[in-house]
């Protein structure tokens, strides 16, 4: 039994064995998210932190989906923002910085704002049924969680440019050859696997284990940072019309169905 279990409305946190796990919530939309999503991750990954009994933490979604970005609902309603040269072009992350390893296990669909969240991670074991793609540009918005910046560092710039210009989805035998995902599993062996992995992780140095991470984040740290801020920038600065986001969700779900199923 779980050592420690607390349950949102739509994002779920649970710790056993030093390991705990956050599962997005929200099947009936496919685990998208919402402020209230954001929310409950920021809620769980700080509680993750700071809690001494706890070494990793997995990211997953209720089956069948990750998390299939933004909800375009919400997104398309959602007052604009006021946007300046002199507003503070802050990184929105959908899970804090964190000093300890956070693996994303991914059981579906990975869109958009969910694969920047899967990116977020310290990296990714995805199921057999996963799917990925980035659809900011089907959409008509620019990327604020990293797209532009973490998905190159992982694929190249080549096939990271590919994959945001056309939309397309890549399957996770495709995602893990790219080196998108660091192993595919058979769907049922998805959290056991990756329970697996986080074991081995709960059983070396946890100091040497958050420095090792701090390094990687240092030594990247300069081209990462201007990076993200020049596209913060320039999402601030694109304001898309929300009757237009909205008109273009059915079109968009239904390309990915007939390219995941």
């Amino acid at each position: 039994m779980p050592d420690d279990v607390v349950q949102y409305e739509v994002v779920q946190y649970e710790v056993a064995e030093r390991v705990a796990t956050v599962t997005i919530n929200r099947p009936q939309a496919r685990n998208a998210i919402t402020e209230e999503v954001r929310e409950g991750l920021w809620s769980s990954f700080l509680r993750a932190e700071d809690d001494p009994d706890v070494d990793v933490a997995i990211l997953t979604g209720t089956d069948p989906a990750f998390c299939a970005g933004m909800d375009l609902h919400e997104l398309a309603n959602r007052p604009r923002r006021p946007f300046n040269d002199h507003t503070d072009p802050t990184v929105r992350r959908f899970v804090p910085h964190v000093t300890k390893p956070v693996i994303a296990a991914v059981n579906g669909a990975c869109v958009t704002g969910g694969l920047e969240l899967a990116l977020q991670c310290s990296f990714i074991i995805a199921s057999d049924r996963a799917r990925f793609a980035d659809t900011h540009a089907r959409v008509g918005v620019m990327p604020w969680g990293g797209m532009t910046v973490f998905l190159p560092q992982v694929v190249g710039i080549r096939m990271a440019r590919e994959m945001s210009l056309t939309g397309n989805y890549i399957d996770a035998v495709e995602a893990y050859r790219i080196g998108l995902a660091n192993h595919v599993v058979p769907h049922e062996e998805l959290m056991p696997f990756t329970r697996r992995i986080a074991a081995d992780i709960v059983s070396v140095d946890q100091a040497g284990a958050r420095q090792l991470l701090a390094t990687y984040d240092a030594t990247s740290s300069t081209t990462v940072a201007e990076g993200l801020r020049h596209e913060a920038l320039a999402a601030m600065r694109w304001q898309p019309d929300g009757a237009e986001i909205e008109a273009r969700r059915d079109a968009i779900l239904s390309r990915g169905r007939s390219q995941t199923s």
